[in-house]
């Protein structure tokens, strides 16, 4: 017998009940029309993921208890269909459980407890949740369907209770964050904890932005025999029915996979997008320089918001090459955005004149050019408080690995578009958006990096070539390798000693630095606590 599974790939807003409550409805109205049998949204699909500390307050499950007899109510229209319903549950105890909930014709048929609560990167649900160790099956035209929840799969005990309570297919709701490269090793995983116990999976992952995680969606569905059967889109929303044949998965055309960089760059423009949606900015602010950074950073803010919602400053001094001025100007012409340019040499004139006395006798230094970057970022920040745009900074993650940005100038901002993405990556990203419209300049990329602080000045004067640093950085700070395998394979040891220092020395700048995209398995952000102070060095 023929069973329909819908996969309901959908953008929840965490703390948003009555929003989240209606996209579930109206996906399962969609569903329903379209003959489904069941539907399957992602974790916590009510309330949103992840809700961090919402979880300690009696009042959010009060609430989402609510919305959660409403949203069984809203279902009750659609006859004979499953709907699962991922939600925090707290019982009269105050014992707080990851749940799934399936709702049929206005009843709650069943409720699965996630069992594994993953308390590494970016996770911590061992904070707020109590495991649970039973199964829950249910049958629809023969089948058995279990449920698992998301971390379950990633070990072998969930799926085998499931399989040993009778389960033929696996519905699994996800809130599983993006990284680079990430799909193949679900898949490899799914094969080995789910197929291998003879069981189909339904694998409905959440889609959008939520903070600095991004949610790609790429929910799919695998065979017993671990083959992929369907696969949903991309950072898109998306509904889409799934025959099943008995338990076995009726094949669907797959589309082309993405490249690394066509990914990284759709994670991107999904992150600001929702970042500044969510948050109901009416607009964003980019401090242009005729560099790399800002030209991606403002690349991506126009796809994901349109160009009549982002404005350009560009900040000259007398540092400020002509060819800086000249790129920056061909390029937000081709963006068709709002572009001012603001001198600061008066300003900064002002400032020396006014610290004269301070500094006579003391050569000038960084303290001059961090009074630069520090004027920028005020001007900035004062146009962001008068006209309520929020500021991208453009810093990207060589630079706030090493400090090479300055607290409270580049690193004024809400919102830190690239700062996880190393300067090597830049220049690719720039080079596939360059690839769909010819957008950024050839000029931009090709010229030495300036942060034009001084005369003359180019970044590779205080520091080691990007290949270099970014491959010490990946190493080190990504995979936590000694630094003597660091060594081994080929960096300089002065550079490794240099670029692992310099790491450590600046933890209490990136403490002070606005919350970024995360693309890579491990960003300077949720994944990353070191102290600040601290004696060792290794």
């Amino acid at each position: 017998m023929t069973v329909k599974v819908a996969i309901a790939q959908m953008n929840s807003t965490v703390g948003d009940l009555a929003g989240n409550r209606a996209k579930i409805v109206d996906l399962s109205r969609r569903a329903f029309e379209a003959g489904a049998d069941i539907v399957l949204t992602p974790e916590l699909s009510l309330v949103g993921y992840p809700p961090e500390d919402l979880l300690l307050r009696n009042a959010f499950y009060a609430k989402t208890q609510e919305a959660f007899a409403g949203l069984a109510a809203d279902l009750a229209q659609f006859k004979d269909m499953h709907v699962v319903v991922g939600l925090p549950l707290q019982d009269e105890k105050g014992v707080r459980h990851n749940a799934a909930s399936v709702l049929l014709n206005g009843e709650v048929l069943g409720t699965y407890r996630k069992h594994d609560l993953p308390n590494t990167t970016v996770f911590d649900e061992k904070r707020y949740f109590t495991s649970s160790d039973q199964a829950f099956v249910f049958g629809v035209k023969g089948v058995r369907f279990g449920i698992n929840i998301c971390e379950d799969t990633w070990f072998e005990h969930a799926p085998m209770r499931a399989r040993a309570a009778g389960a033929q297919v696996l519905l699994v709701p996800n809130g599983s964050p993006y990284h680079m490269n990430k799909q193949h090793l679900r898949y490899e995983t799914m094969r080995k904890n789910v197929s291998a116990q003879g069981m189909a999976l339904v694998y409905a992952n959440l889609v959008g932005g939520q903070d600095e995680l991004i949610f790609d969606g790429d929910s799919f569905v695998m065979d017993a025999a671990g083959t992929i059967c369907a696969q949903l889109r991309h950072f898109e929303e998306d509904l889409q029915l799934v025959e099943f044949d008995g338990a076995t998965p009726v094949p669907q055309p797959l589309a082309t996979p993405l490249t690394t960089e066509a990914q990284v760059y759709q994670a991107l423009v999904l992150g600001v997008r929702d970042y500044i949606g969510k948050n109901g900015f009416p607009g964003v602010l980019i401090g242009m320089s005729g560099g790399v950074d800002s030209a991606l950073t403002l690349a991506i803010a126009v796809d994901a918001l349109g160009a009549d919602k982002v404005r350009a400053v560009m900040m000259p001094s007398q540092f400020t090459a002509d060819i800086s001025w000249i790129d920056s100007r061909d390029m937000v012409k081709r963006l068709n955005v709002r572009y001012d340019e603001i001198p600061i040499k008066q300003t900064f004139d002002a400032f020396r004149a006014t610290l004269a006395d301070e500094f006579a006798g003391l050569a000038e230094d960084a303290t001059e050019e961090n009074i630069q970057a520090r004027i920028r970022g005020t001007l900035l920040m004062a146009l962001s408080n008068k006209h309520g745009s929020i500021v991208l900074t453009t810093g990207n993650k060589s630079e706030m690995a090493v400090g090479y940005c300055t607290l409270y100038g580049d690193m004024a901002g809400g919102f830190a578009v690239i700062k996880d993405i190393a300067k090597t990556l830049v220049y690719r990203l720039c080079a596939y958006r360059n690839g769909v419209s010819d957008v950024i300049p050839e000029r931009i990329l090709t010229r030495g990096p300036s942060a034009e602080l001084r005369a003359d000045q180019l970044d590779q004067d205080s520091l080691p070539p990007y290949d270099v640093l970014d491959g010490i950085m990946q190493l080190y700070m990504e995979e936590n390798r000694p630094i003597a395998e660091i060594i081994e394979a080929g960096y300089p040891p002065a550079d490794v000693a240099r670029v692992t220092r310099l790491i450590k020395i600046n933890e209490y700048k990136r403490r002070q630095s606005p919350v970024g995209i995360r693309v890579t398995h491990r960003g300077f952000g949720r994944d990353w606590r070191y102290p600040i102070t601290s004696k060792f060095y290794e």
